[in-house]
């Protein structure tokens, strides 16, 4: 592997993932699975990233989250509320086999806490679209508010989504000063942040030799 050369920084760098953005569809859809331990490790790396701030979602089923007293979903919590319903006898297979995939996306969170990253975890809301099930854990306002709330401490922002819904608030980023660079997946990334970030985007893609999960 290459020497990776830092590019220049004035000031903190942030990142900010949109994970249901970014890796949505996960390895069927990316062709390969990333290391997250990697990324962190490369971002830090490449771009002296100092905070990385992850946005995802978490199936509760049934846990009675209080949107008023956390900014954040208590994995701890969680993890302990769903092991107490799997060990109900009457607990069903399919509720069984829910229950274990949010048990292993839990598990996977506390590691991206473990590797550095800033979590902000919200529930899964369940929608029921042409009599199909849906579920969507929306992160953008989230996202927004965190990066107007971190603006006095970072002059350079990693941004980690193709969602041109963002386009506004990157815009007002760049206007009060901030270097604002784009590290999204090509194809799925809208038109106008392509044209906003023009030389500063980066296809996450071509990332595959440096954060590939090689286990």
């Amino acid at each position: 592997m290459g020497k990776i050369i830092r590019e220049n920084t004035n000031g903190k760098t942030y990142a900010f993932i949109d994970a249901s953005n970014l890796f949505y569809g996960g390895r069927k859809s990316l062709g390969w699975s990333i290391d997250y331990q990697k990324l962190a490790k490369y971002l830090k790396r490449k771009y002296a990233v100092s905070k990385i701030f992850y946005f995802g979602g978490v199936d509760l089923y049934g846990y009675n989250y209080d949107y008023l007293q956390n900014d954040s979903i208590p994995l701890a919590e969680v993890s302990l509320y769903l092991r107490k319903r799997l060990k109900d006898r009457n607990i069903l297979i399919g509720q069984k086999e829910n229950f274990e995939k949010s048990l292993s996306r839990i598990s996977f969170y506390q590691k991206l806490d473990g590797f550095g990253y800033r979590l902000f975890l919200k529930p899964v809301k369940i929608y029921r679209h042409n009599r199909r099930i849906e579920k969507k854990a929306n992160c953008d306002v989230e996202m927004a508010f965190q990066l107007m709330k971190e603006i006095e401490n970072y002059k350079k922002v990693l941004f980690l989504s193709g969602d041109g819904d963002f386009l506004p608030i990157l815009k007002y980023l760049r206007k009060v000063g901030k270097d604002v660079l784009v590290l999204a997946r090509g194809e799925r990334t809208a038109r106008e942040i392509r044209q906003f970030a023009g030389a500063g985007f980066r296809d996450f893609v071509r990332l595959e030799r440096e954060v590939k999960f090689d286990g």
